[in-house]
């Protein structure tokens, strides 16, 4: 279990070292985004597989129970829990000074799936170290011996959970999902407030953890040009890239009045 969540914290620094050395780079049309959240998907395989394990380990010692050191386990315990929270304290202060060290993007680490994966996994082995050393502690003075077990499920199921929703958010940005229809329905307002200019195509996605991309056809009956529209868009969201094709229209019929 601790071998999987070494290998995942690995996995994130070498994801950040990739994304480093490749920034720039002509071979990565979209930049590095996707180099964290693909880290952060592998991640999040890698927790909700071991959460898996320690449920199938701990359901066998409800139905075949064993005899527990309850000394040795609970040193071991503790000395672990002690581990994880620092590891914890690291990370948070990290978040901290990223916050400071740029306000224009307080949410970037809220928002980065490969730092998110790697404080998932501390976060995790801290709550399991805690349900652990309650479970030996009440086990070893109190005769409640299958608590110990009982909490492993506990615990696997919330971490499954985790792991669940961090697939669903890393899966979607690596699928090139849309955004949600908050940020298309802001585009649609910005182009077509000059009561002219039509969106007749618009495609919106993430490339990253926080950078966005798109596509948009616009139809206008004035002369207008692509970069009057991307200024436009740039008031919305830091768009890493954004391509913009116009269609002139002299006819009435492609008036954006005659078309309402």
């Amino acid at each position: 279990h601790m071998g999987t969540h070494s290998l995942v914290l690995g996995l994130s620094y070498i994801a950040y070292r990739l994304a480093s050395k490749y920034e720039g780079s002509d071979r990565l049309s979209f930049g590095t985004g996707k180099i964290g959240v693909l880290a952060g998907y592998t991640s999040a395989l890698f927790l909700g597989a071991a959460a898996v394990w320690m449920i199938y380990e701990s359901i066998g010692r409800v139905i075949s129970p064993v005899e527990i050191a309850f000394p040795e386990a609970i040193g071991v315990t503790f000395i672990g829990l002690a581990v994880n929270i620092a590891s914890v304290l690291i990370l948070h202060k990290s978040s901290h000074q990223h916050d400071h060290s740029d306000h224009d993007h307080n949410d970037d680490h809220k928002q980065d799936h490969n730092f998110q994966a790697a404080y998932l996994h501390v976060i995790a082995d801290t709550l399991t170290s805690s349900m652990a050393l309650m479970a030996l502690i009440f086990g070893r003075y109190f005769g409640w011996s299958l608590l110990d077990p009982v909490m492993g499920v506990v615990g696997g199921l919330m971490i499954c959970r985790w792991a669940y929703s961090l697939l669903i958010n890393t899966g979607a940005v690596l699928l090139d999902s849309e955004v949600g229809k908050d940020i298309r329905g802001k585009i649609h307002k910005m182009i077509e407030s000059d009561h002219d200019s039509r969106i007749v195509d618009l495609h919106v996605w993430r490339i990253g953890s926080n950078e966005i991309a798109g596509i948009i056809s616009v139809v206008t009956g004035q002369n207008r040009v692509a970069a009057d529209y991307q200024t436009r868009i740039k008031n919305i969201l830091p768009f890493h890239h954004f391509s913009v094709e116009v269609h002139q229209c002299n006819s009435r019929c492609c008036g954006y009045a005659a078309i309402k």
